[in-house]
């Protein structure tokens, strides 16, 4: 989450009128993560998340995400569905953005988890991908695996050596590395493909919510949780890992949906793809965010670590 787009508040109470939701109270841009403008709203009535689409959000997509939400929600997953208006719409436009009102949902992002969450984030993770097993709708993952070769070269040669020197070097050798050993035969499903900490929301050790879908798509399912696995298992800089959550974390996916052992057996070439994937998109959002805007920055550093480590350790993947 993010602000790119400033909305001033006379407009959002003016966008709420479309909505049975009551008066605005107060409004609250949220600056965490870098895709989308996100505000936090309050109402008499509610709290919201109010969502303006930016960067690589395609709005034709948005049906997608939209459709998995409801899906999923239906099937008592802790994801929050997009409100509709009094019309019956979900998507609308604001500031020349297209635009969801969203469900809040409670819980906090925690930024350290202890193996009791990891295992929570697992059966989560592992709940999400059986109610998503009837799911009709596709997307193709424009983040995959055949997208980083582009994504590097959008970065550029010297901005990566700028990073950290030989950083270019070593992403074309594991590209080439990745395009053989990429294990295509594996069940594909549709998937998160972003659940990091700050898009799971908690009370205690229990997930109360998984947000932020706007990377789901159809993909190798098992490369959702070596996704996961990189971002939950790595202190911030990715400089420590912490076997107790990555086994707390494989345990209660295995426990809720299952692992296959060729699925097992990949994990390590996953969480290197999956390594090299946020590494690049860090990159790239270095190099190129506006000085103004309202954005955390991500260090791509941190995923050079990881990348570095699952380079190194193929028998972490043991729970």
């Amino acid at each position: 989450m993010a602000v790119y787009t400033k909305v001033s508040a006379e407009q959002i109470a003016a966008f709420l009128k479309r909505f049975e939701v009551g008066q605005l109270v107060s409004v609250k841009g949220i600056a965490e993560g870098v895709e989308n403008s996100n505000y936090l709203l309050e109402t008499d009535q509610s709290r919201f998340i109010l969502t303006l689409y930016e960067k690589r959000v395609d709005p034709k997509d948005l049906p997608f995400f939209i459709s998995l939400l409801d899906h999923l929600s239906a099937k008592g997953c802790p994801v929050p569905p997009v409100i509709a208006d009094i019309a019956g719409e979900q998507i609308h436009e604001l500031c020349g953005k297209f635009a969801c009102l969203i469900a809040f949902l409670p819980g906090v992002s925690v930024s350290t988890p202890t193996p009791g969450q990891a295992a929570s984030a697992g059966r989560a993770l592992g709940g999400m991908h059986l109610a998503a097993r009837d799911f009709a709708g596709t997307r193709q993952n424009n983040m995959d695996r055949t997208e980083w070769d582009k994504l590097a070269a959008s970065c550029g040669a010297d901005e990566l050596n700028a990073i950290s020197e030989g950083l270019n070097d070593l992403v074309q050798t594991e590209l080439r590395a990745l395009e053989k050993e990429w294990p295509m035969h594996l069940p594909h499903a549709v998937i998160h493909a972003d659940l990091f900490p700050d898009n799971a929301l908690m009370l205690g050790d229990e997930v109360t919510g998984i947000i932020d879908f706007y990377f789901s798509c159809t993909d190798i399912r098992a490369y959702d949780l070596a996704v996961t696995h990189t971002a939950w298992c790595f202190s911030d800089d990715g400089e420590t890992f912490d076997q107790h959550i990555s086994d707390a974390l494989i345990t209660g996916y295995k426990d809720s949906f299952g692992l296959s052992g060729a699925e097992r057996e990949a994990l390590p070439i996953l969480a290197r793809g999956a390594a090299l994937r946020f590494l690049l998109t860090r990159a790239y959002d270095w190099i190129n965010t506006p000085a103004d805007a309202l954005v955390t920055r991500k260090d791509p550093l941190a995923f050079l670590n990881r990348l570095k480590f699952y380079q190194q350790h193929r028998n972490i993947f043991t729970a």
